[in-house]
């Protein structure tokens, strides 16, 4: 699914051409996403967008009167097209704007979604009780050190809990514990202070190069102007079991954890 940097890629791709302009109709022609697309969606309407923000993996379309917030799931992506580009069969959700394009939502399989609060963004249910965002100064190796003490759950488990911190999906929590040089299997109340220093730095080093370079490409997310990210050329691990480590030629293992695919080196991870 569109993991942190390909939901940062989309907020990037549709800024200049979202900031500042006024929504003059919202056309939902299937409501029937994760949660029903609300009736009160309307109200964007007449209004201008006076900001475009992230939270976790979701998008914030901020108004003077509300915010939308708009989640991709597991196979969504936005593009921006001229208005009266044919809509597709996927194609659930339009929002025109007054500069003669659109934001168009696509999700086959109907797992994102687009709500409307009227408070604030952070007070809805969904964002109110998540960790802090990774890139920034609130996220380093003491904080997850001190939340860490006591914990028997797996490291990458943990690192993976939106409660704890957002934004590290299972590619980059492969990542990162690789380069950090941690086993994804070790318990996180197990590890010291010093490593999780290096995984914190590891976490955001990666999800920057991801960013960078447009997103991971997956077979269901294309950048809002229709260009795929290449991060996945660098990957070191995700996807690459059986092969040798890229550091000591060791053949990579993987195991599944909670129903993910973990791809770890056994010697260079401990």
């Amino acid at each position: 699914m569109p993991e942190l940097p390909e939901v940062e890629v989309s907020r990037l791709g549709i800024t200049p051409h979202l900031l500042g302009e006024s929504v003059m109709r919202v056309v939902v022609r299937n409501p029937s996403l994760r949660w029903p697309v609300p009736a009160e969606i309307q109200e964007l309407a007449g209004l201008t967008i006076v900001g475009i923000r992230r939270r976790a993996k979701y998008l914030l379309l901020e108004t003077d009167w509300g915010t939308a917030i708009l989640h991709l799931g597991m196979s969504g992506n936005l593009k921006v097209l001229p208005q009266g580009t044919p809509a597709g069969k996927h194609d659930h959700v339009d929002i025109e704007l007054a500069n003669g394009k659109l934001l168009r939502l696509n999700d086959p399989r109907r797992f994102g979604c687009l709500l409307w609060t009227r408070a604030p963004a952070e007070q809805h249910p969904l964002l109110a009780r998540l960790g802090p965002e990774p890139l920034t100064e609130a996220f380093d190796g003491d904080y997850l050190y001190q939340r860490s003490r006591g914990r028997k759950t797996a490291i990458k488990q943990f690192i993976m809990d939106n409660h704890i911190v957002v934004g590290v999906g299972n590619i980059y929590a492969n990542e990162s514990l690789f380069g950090a040089g941690i086993s994804p299997k070790r318990e996180a109340g197990n590890i010291g202070r010093e490593r999780y220093l290096k995984l914190a730095g590891e976490i955001k080093a990666v999800l920057a190069r991801a960013i960078g370079q447009g997103g991971t490409t997956l077979k269901d997310f294309t950048g809002s102007d229709g260009k795929p990210g290449y991060f996945v050329q660098e990957l070191q691990v995700y996807g690459r079991a059986g092969q040798p480590c890229t550091r000591c030629g060791t053949l990579l293992r993987e195991v599944r954890m909670n129903g993910r695919s973990t791809v770890f080196c056994p010697l260079c991870q401990r």
